[in-house]
């Protein structure tokens, strides 16, 4: 499986149902929260995303609650 990343951070309900999208699916990820993990914002920014949860796989990136490409994050 490829490496996916998942940037979240507290009281989002959009990164929530990411999570648990992913979790129902046994898709594997990495989370980083940015709330805790504050270096992570600047990367985020350089990236162009102003939301969270950001999600990052090898050859795909967006944000928000994205049911339709998480789905293809779990072929």
């Amino acid at each position: 499986m490829n490496k996916l990343t998942v940037y979240t951070k507290n009281g989002c309900v959009q990164c929530r149902m990411t999570e648990r999208f992913l979790k129902e699916h046994n898709i594997p990820f990495i989370e980083h929260n940015i709330d805790q993990e504050p270096e992570y914002v600047d990367y985020l920014k350089e990236k162009g995303y102003q939301a969270t949860p950001v999600v990052e796989a090898p050859n795909v990136s967006f944000f928000g609650f994205r049911p339709d490409q998480l789905r293809q994050l779990a072929v």
